[in-house]
């Protein structure tokens, strides 16, 4: 019986220690800041989008920020990552991104999104905080 247990808690213990892995942040990020991030080069847009960013990794699936999708890190280092992800049936992709300052990306994405394929090239820059967010008063 004791064999049974010490060998479950050595699996549990692996498998623990292979998600912790695979759920690592990639290092470029630990520079970067959440708020208000302009991004520039979207396709058919004619300006920049500014949206408020909470977590700068899904910057990483920009095409697919609205969707759950699971992501693996496949390079990582203090000034450049690259991330493939997949989002079940709503698609994948494959995304540089190199860190021009804590305040600036550079992201090149490519993949399939919603059965077409996607390719384009952003510029993001942190312009600021996240606008306060006005609550009703209460009577």
């Amino acid at each position: 019986m004791n064999r049974l247990r010490l060998a479950s808690l050595t699996v549990a213990g692996m498998t623990a220690a292979l998600i912790l892995m695979g759920a690592q942040r990639p290092a470029l990020f630990g520079q970067t800041a959440p708020g208000l991030w302009e991004v520039s080069g979207l396709p058919g847009a004619k300006a920049p989008a500014r949206e408020c960013v909470m977590d700068t990794a899904a910057l990483a699936r920009y095409e697919h920020r609205s969707r759950a999708c699971a992501m693996k890190v496949t390079s990582d280092s203090p000034t450049s990552t690259v991330v493939d992800y997949s989002c079940g049936g709503a698609g994948f992709g494959h995304t540089k991104i190199d860190l021009i300052t804590p305040r600036s990306l550079r992201i090149e994405t490519q993949g399939v999104s919603d059965n077409l394929p996607f390719s384009y090239v952003l510029q993001a820059r942190r312009v600021g905080d996240c606008p306060a967010i006005k609550t009703a008063a209460r009577h």
